[in-house]
């Protein structure tokens, strides 16, 4: 596996790639701290493409002053290693002055859709999110993108981005992969003690109980909204950030469950925000 630091020798790869008919390009980004999640997207990028890019970039632009940028997991050496072995032919590293030149200010802001959920929440998130990403797009010509469930509103971002800036990249969403225990599996969960992943686990227990409910014809987003309130309110070291029901689409909210709509609940277990959600059948 090549280690590529500069997007000018990440471009002229990928333009070399795309020369020799038949090739096409997949792109994983990532901020680190790979894990089993991560493996589950690199290998899905080389079952369907040719060759596989993972960025390794830890975006501050996509934290709040007051979030863990600083203290996010770094695991450079492992990461290299879990990508290599899953198949990555190519890794980007590159520096924060690589990615953000001295004096930029051109940013991706989505008016209106960058504002739900986790961009209400987390002012600036998805800002930076579609900038880093536009930047990754522009770096590496992907053919394809690879990104997990659990960022669900992320890829609904990432999609309209794609739409309207004519990005010749395919958007691949890959299945949330969890532990035994059902906890989605999060860069984040290293900050769980033993205690609060237990806690954790409430998460996922209220997205069951409203994929049970809905199975069982329950339509009114209130209800299900109201029950996925009840489990999480019943641990004491849980705090909700936001419980919704929404157009996976838009994020706009929905009144009733449809096909394909977007279930997905944010919450902080002690000090760690965690997410997870479902896609209602």
């Amino acid at each position: 596996m090549e280690i590529v630091r500069t997007v000018a020798e990440l471009r002229t790869w990928s333009r070399a790639v795309h020369r020799v008919p038949g090739q096409n390009i997949g792109l994983v980004p990532t901020m680190g701290a790979l894990h089993a999640g991560h493996s589950s997207l690199i290998r899905a990028a080389r079952a369907a493409c040719s060759h596989v890019v993972v960025s390794l970039f830890v975006n501050p632009t996509q934290f709040g002053p007051n979030e863990d940028y600083s203290r996010y997991p770094r695991a450079f050496e492992a990461d290299c290693k879990r990508a290599a072995a899953e198949g990555a032919g190519v890794l980007f590293a590159p520096a924060i002055e690589e990615m953000y030149p001295a004096g930029a200010v051109t940013f991706v802001e989505l008016e209106g859709l960058g504002n739900r959920l986790d961009g209400w929440s987390r002012p600036g998130h998805f800002r930076g999110v579609a900038t880093v990403v536009a930047k990754l797009f522009v770096a590496a010509e992907p053919d394809f993108a690879f990104f997990g469930q659990k960022d669900a509103a992320q890829v609904a971002v990432l999609r309209r981005m794609v739409a309207d800036l004519r990005f010749e990249t395919e958007i691949v969403v890959c299945p949330i992969v969890r532990d035994a225990d059902g906890l989605a599996l999060s860069s984040r969960n290293a900050y769980l003690s033993a205690e609060q992943r237990t806690d954790a686990l409430a998460l996922s227990r209220a997205l069951r109980e409203v994929e049970f409910l809905v199975a069982q014809r329950e339509r009114r987003s209130q209800a299900l909204i109201d029950t996925a309130h009840r489990i999480l309110a019943s641990v004491v070291d849980l705090r909700i950030d936001y419980v919704a029901l929404v157009e996976w689409a838009t994020l706009e909210p929905l009144e009733t469950a449809v096909p394909g709509a977007l279930f997905a609940i944010a919450a902080w277990v002690g000090g760690t925000r965690l997410i997870d959600n479902t896609i209602l059948s």
